[in-house]
């Protein structure tokens, strides 16, 4: 992989670091390189999981390259800058048809909450400071700080975090629903391994499925949504992982999925 981004394998997951020393602050160059590595896992067969960390002790991510917003200011919003960059992962992490686990230590800050929150599972350890702190400097949060934060922990919870820029231990971030497993201190890794070794042997094809619902129905009325829900299962009837399924269940054996 590139200078910011390291890639190793654990099984049939892979293990996607960011790395940016000392804490590893998404500049926009990091973010190209994320997207396109987290695209080109994507179009594998294998990896059937990821889990996406931090690198070094103090953060998972600890926000945005600050050094970078004079140049953002004057380039008006362009899409070229932090903020959508992180909007445009985020929305490529949540059409992709692998699932990806968050494994969350230190520092979760801002572009970093942001992203950890396209992901489709977080754990968190329980001395973890989650926040988006924007508002302390004037600035609201930009890569879907008031989208996706309110649609996870309600709005209340949502408006204190985005309004006072407090931060939240992974214990009480757990509490509230914004990560879905808490560790102990420095067991993060190892229990968003768990979860993805638990993915990775489950139907790609059905969790794409999964995904895809999941990305698509959440804002329409529920008869569309279960009529959307009702289209994928027949789609996974009919797919090879559908069928492969139903004959190792009637076979009492374990399935071989190819992800069609």
């Amino acid at each position: 992989m590139g200078e910011l981004i390291q890639v190793s394998r654990d099984g049939a997951v892979a293990v996607v670091t960011i790395d940016n020393p000392p804490v590893n602050a998404l500049k926009a160059a990091l973010l190209e390189e994320l997207e396109s590595t987290m695209h080109g896992l994507d179009d594998e067969l294998d990896p059937r999981a990821i889990v996406l960390c931090g690198a070094g002790e103090r953060a998972f991510v600890a926000g945005a390259d600050i050094k970078e917003f004079p140049a953002l200011r004057e380039a008006a919003g362009e899409s070229g800058g932090s903020a959508r960059g992180i909007q445009k992962v985020g929305l490529a992490m949540e059409r992709m048809r692998t699932p990806i686990v968050v494994a969350i230590h230190g520092f979760c800050l801002g572009g970093g909450l942001e992203l950890a929150m396209a992901a489709d599972i977080r754990v968190a350890a329980e001395d973890a400071q989650l926040g988006q702190p924007e508002i302390k400097l004037g600035l609201i949060p930009g890569g879907g700080g008031t989208q996706r934060l309110p649609r996870l922990v309600g709005r209340g919870r949502a408006l204190y975090l985005n309004l006072t820029g407090d931060f939240i231990s992974g214990k009480q971030a757990y509490e509230w629903g914004l990560v879905e497993r808490v560790t102990p201190a420095g067991g993060h890794l190892e229990g968003a391994l768990e979860i993805a070794s638990t993915l990775a042997e489950r139907s790609p094809h059905a969790m794409g499925v999964v995904k895809e619902l999941a990305a698509t129905t959440a804002d329409l009325e529920l008869e569309e949504g279960l009529l959307r829900e009702a289209e994928g299962f027949f789609r996974c009837l009919g797919s090879e992982d559908g069928a492969e399924g139903v004959s190792a269940f009637i076979e009492k054996r374990e399935p071989r999925w190819t992800g069609r």
